[in-house]
């Protein structure tokens, strides 16, 4: 997206009565940041497109693992949960935080809940301490302590996290679609990833990918209004036929099968069923305190990354600060709360917002429109399962490819800032984590200034983290220490 497009004229794409519309302006402030229901409209929808595997994705992931007792969490309950605490998060960071960031069960973060703590203490008492992580997030946002550090933060190197993201959602794109896969043995070769399956592209599921792509590269340098959204359905389509008319297969793990019913109804099973402190006693004060660390760091600093490099992508920062930030912070901490209540696992801002940022989307409206879509897939969730990895994530590669762009803005010239950027900008994609890429940043950032004499310039709230993320690298060390 370029500054021109940002900056264009604004033109009432919708037309409807005057009381309407500046209803809409009064809430979102469409004309002021320079956008349309249109453009919101098409930015919510692309956004609903670009993250609606989540509704799939996390029943696989929270129903992969048992807890303690063997219990397994039912798949249709984790779909329902998921969607709802989804829509009715993202519908909320759109009226209070008036933001194009869409809210849902945080990928890896829902890793850390079934794969870390399920075992250790049962489903209940592992979203009683996701509760207790949104409460934690809540009460920083409500103090202004978490405001305070994210304006804290160099602008470098809040540009090297937007760099980082848009490398890490291209990758995220280009495995979803299986154009880049891992290398089996990668223990013993030099290279751990590769193109394709075997080194080659092949199958009708990566001409989807392709062809989407190169759709939709084409449609943005001609700059066709909905390119990203008119490129993700006919590649959908084109899948659609592929695997209904001739039997393509290999898509992984969304198929685009025509479902047998379109609706379904929504099975709220999970809702409320948390103990908040009974994980403490099953796991061991020790160890549940590591789990509650770790959640709220992983919460904080992904959230963190995302609403800059998003808000940043968007054109909203002013001097490097977004505005309404105490309000997002609160309804993001808030997403974690509703995760641990509705069984969903901790819920915060998705990358995939970008894919709407990218369609025009500024301003609150489109998150009510993905939130309103997301409520939808309560009763339609068989629709959810139609799109494709190879559909959607195109959309995923040009957009982290518009995000990298902003390297353009950072000082490589100064030594202060040279070595965290790049570790910053590096370790997000390399070990799938913007917590671990801004943990690194910030570290080096402060030794840098420490070793230079200038450690006032670091200041005593970048140390602090400095040294927090320092235990947080070693968390595993330490707990060991206390076996």
């Amino acid at each position: 997206m370029t500054q021109t497009e940002i900056t264009a004229p604004v033109v009432d794409e919708v037309p409807g009565p005057p009381h309407r519309r500046s209803l809409l302006e009064k809430l979102f402030e469409l004309r002021a940041r320079q956008s349309t229901i249109g453009r919101e409209v098409r930015g919510g929808v692309t956004t609903f497109v670009a993250m609606a595997y989540i509704v799939l994705l996390n029943p696989l992931i929270l129903g992969a693992s048992a807890d303690i007792t063997g219990a397994r969490l039912s798949a249709a309950q984790v779909t329902t949960a998921t969607a709802l605490a989804a829509a009715v998060m993202t519908v909320l960071m759109g009226l209070v935080g008036n933001a194009p960031l869409a809210l849902a069960a945080g990928l890896g973060i829902n890793g850390i809940v079934a794969f870390q703590m399920a075992p250790s203490m049962t489903w209940a008492q592992a979203f009683g301490l996701v509760v207790l992580e949104g409460v934690c997030i809540v009460l920083m946002a409500v103090s202004g302590v978490r405001e305070r550090i994210m304006n804290a933060i160099p602008r470098p190197l809040k540009t090297a996290i937007t760099v980082g993201i848009g490398l890490y959602i291209a990758l995220v794109g280009l495995v979803s679609a299986g154009f880049v896969t891992r290398m089996p043995d990668s223990a013993q070769t030099t290279v751990p990833v590769r193109l394709g399956a075997n080194g080659h592209l092949h199958g009708w599921p990566i001409v989807v990918f392709c062809f989407g792509l190169l759709l939709m590269i084409v449609l943005m340098a001609r700059k066709v209004p909905g390119a990203v959204l008119i490129s993700i359905g006919v590649a959908t389509v084109l899948a659609v036929v592929l695997h209904e008319g001739f039997g393509v297969g290999g898509w992984g793990l969304t198929t685009p099968a025509l479902p047998d019913h379109v609706v379904a109804a929504p099975d709220f099973g999970l809702f409320g069923h948390i103990d908040l402190f009974g994980g403490f006693a099953s796991a061991g004060a020790l160890a549940a305190t590591v789990f509650l660390f770790t959640l709220v760091l992983s919460g904080f600093f992904d959230a963190m990354g995302t609403i800059t490099s998003v808000s940043d992508e968007a054109g909203l920062s002013k001097n490097g600060k977004v505005p309404r930030m105490g309000r997002i912070l609160l309804v993001d901490g808030a997403g974690a709360i509703a995760g641990g209540v509705t069984g969903s696992s901790p819920n915060t801002v998705f990358l995939e917002s970008a894919a709407g940022v990218g369609e025009g989307a500024r301003t609150g409206l489109a998150s009510v429109v993905t939130g309103l879509l997301f409520a939808g897939t309560l009763l339609f969730t068989p629709l959810a399962g139609v799109v494709p990895a190879q559909a959607a994530a195109p959309a995923l590669v040009v957009i982290g490819g518009m995000m990298v762009a902003q390297c353009r803005n950072i000082p490589w010239h100064d030594p202060d800032y040279t070595i965290p950027v790049f570790l910053t900008a590096a370790l997000i994609p390399f070990t799938y984590s913007i917590t671990n890429g801004v943990g690194a940043g910030l570290i080096a950032f402060v030794l840098i200034k420490i070793g230079r004499g200038k450690w006032r310039e670091a200041g005593w709230l970048l140390s602090l983290l400095a040294l927090v993320f320092a235990v947080y690298f070693a968390v595993d060390g330490v707990e060991a220490l206390f076996r």
